[in-house]
């Protein structure tokens, strides 16, 4: 059985991490896969929203501590082709992450359950985040004297109030998921058996939209963050002008005028 399952249909493709017998763990085999999936999501033109999953009742409980951080820290040789490849491409980590690599699309979190260390880094690599309501979160790393390495002491205090980020990170604490979303890291807080539901809800919303304006803001948004105003304002501009000059923008105006569903052909 593949530890990553992957489905594509109408524009939407769905990542389901599939190691439930532990926790959806990330090992080099998921890592591999992982990034492997978000770069080739990037590159197919067909694909305009992603959706990372987790198979069972748990989203991700992180890093895989018998397998991945071992090789991390040298304790352990490569084992087989995963661990060797996972040890000579030292950006893939990062890719199966959303660390340091873009997917350029929207990407949506479907959190059916605990999403911690590892599993909570690739979260905040997402945009957009439903979660069970039985789902908690956290980076425990500090706990076995490890660094949260995905990108939580850089992306937490941006994404939370930082006293909250700081708490988390230097602790170790879990929270609920009402708690994640009082904080503002959640979109949306749902049953577990309404979480994929509500994500591919949201996908679609997002699919149906002309994909040059949907990547076309995304970026902007990214890149714009915590700039001065006016240096973000002329950047949103060379963002926003081939948006204007493709073909897409002519037939969203048409399609309303004319009262029919636009077709966007992402030109």
């Amino acid at each position: 059985m593949p530890k990553l399952l992957i489905e594509k249909a109408d524009h939407i493709l769905r990542l389901t991490l599939n190691r439930p017998e532990v926790k959806n763990a990330l090992d080099p085999e998921l890592l591999c896969g992982l990034a492997d999936a978000f770069v080739a999501a990037r590159d197919d033109d067909d694909v305009r929203v992603v959706i990372v999953h987790g198979e069972g009742d748990v989203f991700c409980a992180g890093a895989d501590l018998g397998k991945l951080i071992p090789l991390i820290s040298k304790s352990k040789e490569p084992a087989d082709d995963f661990d060797r490849r996972y040890i000579s491409e030292p950006n893939l980590g990062d890719k199966g992450l959303l660390r340091n690599f873009d997917v350029e699309k929207p990407v949506i979190a479907a959190i059916n359950g605990h999403a911690i260390a590892g599993g909570m880094e690739l979260v905040q690599g997402t945009d957009l985040r439903i979660a069970a309501d039985t789902a908690k979160f956290g980076v425990q790393e500090v706990k076995w004297a490890i660094f949260p390495a995905g990108g939580s002491t850089v992306r937490l205090p941006r994404q939370l109030p930082y006293a909250r980020a700081m708490e988390l990170l230097l602790t170790g604490d879990l929270v609920t998921a009402e708690q994640a979303y009082e904080m503002g890291f959640l979109n949306r807080v749902v049953p577990r058996d309404k979480v994929l539901d509500e994500a591919y809800e949201l996908a679609g919303k997002i699919a149906r939209n002309g994909p040059l304006a949907v990547k076309a803001i995304r970026q902007s948004a990214r890149a714009c963050l915590g700039r001065p105003e006016a240096e973000a304002m002329d950047m949103e501009r060379k963002f926003a002008a081939p948006v204007f000059a493709s073909e897409d923008a002519k037939e969203g105006p048409r399609s309303f005028l004319e009262k029919r569903p636009a077709v966007y052909k992402g030109r």
